[in-house]
């Protein structure tokens, strides 16, 4: 029988990358509220002690951690830190990611692909192996949750090295999610569409106010259900994903955007 018991977090420790905020906040804040204790990591210490302290507040435990994860001497000095403190990693949450850069593909250059790529792809890559190595030796399993994007799904215009360090983040998923199940660690994925964090503005910050109220209007009406996500509304997803709820899920994918990508699917089998 159903038991709604087999969503709580109680004794879980949990790693949420750029937990410090917008999405990853969001999903700190659900995985506090189920039970769990949160290690918030990024470079911006400011903004992990001001999310450690709002959980505190609802009687939740975080734990603040300042670290760069697209060095991978970084990586490993957190997950340390990490395992010092709880001896034990049950959950990561890959939310860090570096934001979109306005440039065509003719116009992209080395620096900003590896910018990029160095935090979306090398990060998730390396984060998920150092943690992975740790739920494995515990030998009690756990959960990996990466966050891409609907971009990794269909390129958006003038943000192709983010696209496609998106779609890379889903294959990450994939072939984690392959090797890991004999190991009894479930990895999958949150494709997140328009949802309204400083990410998302980045997108418009080139243009006028009158322009970026122009572009949130179009994104608004594109969207079937007439309007941008919240962070929260990604958070129930990741809690879902975190638990004994989601044992028999793994190496899959939920699309949190709003309908974005049916409606584009729709709209492309018009034109045919």
């Amino acid at each position: 029988m159903f038991d709604l018991n087999q969503f709580l977090l109680k004794d879980k420790v949990a790693i949420v990358t750029g937990g410090g905020r917008g999405i990853g906040q969001a999903i700190a804040f659900g995985l506090a509220k189920a039970g769990a204790k949160v290690v918030l990591t990024s470079r911006k210490i400011e903004d992990l002690q001001a999310t450690a302290d709002e959980i505190k507040k609802f009687g939740g435990e975080a734990f603040p951690l300042q670290s760069h994860l697209g060095k991978s001497e970084e990586i490993q000095k957190m997950v340390n830190a990490v395992v010092e403190k709880y001896k034990k990693i049950d959950i990561l949450v890959n939310n860090a990611g570096a934001s979109p850069a306005i440039a065509s593909v003719l116009d992209s250059d080395e620096r900003l692909w590896d910018t990029i790529m160095n935090l979306n792809l090398k990060g998730v890559y390396f984060v998920s192996q150092a943690v992975a190595r740790i739920m494995k030796k515990q030998g009690t399993g756990g959960k990996i949750i990466n966050i891409a994007s609907i971009d990794g799904f269909k390129p958006e215009p003038n943000v192709s090295v983010y696209s496609i360090s998106k779609a890379g983040v889903r294959h990450i998923t994939k072939a984690f999610a392959a090797e890991l199940t004999k190991d009894n660690i479930q990895v999958n994925t949150i494709a997140p569409g328009p949802i309204d964090t400083k990410m998302m503005k980045s997108h418009w910050f080139h243009l006028s106010p009158e322009e970026q109220k122009k572009a949130r209007e179009a994104t608004e009406k594109a969207l079937p259900t007439g309007r941008i996500g919240s962070p929260d509304e990604i958070a129930g997803a990741a809690v879902y994903l975190a638990s004994p709820a989601s044992n028999y899920t793994t190496g899959t994918e939920i699309i949190i955007d709003g309908g974005l990508l049916l409606a584009t699917n729709e709209s492309l089998a018009n034109e045919n």
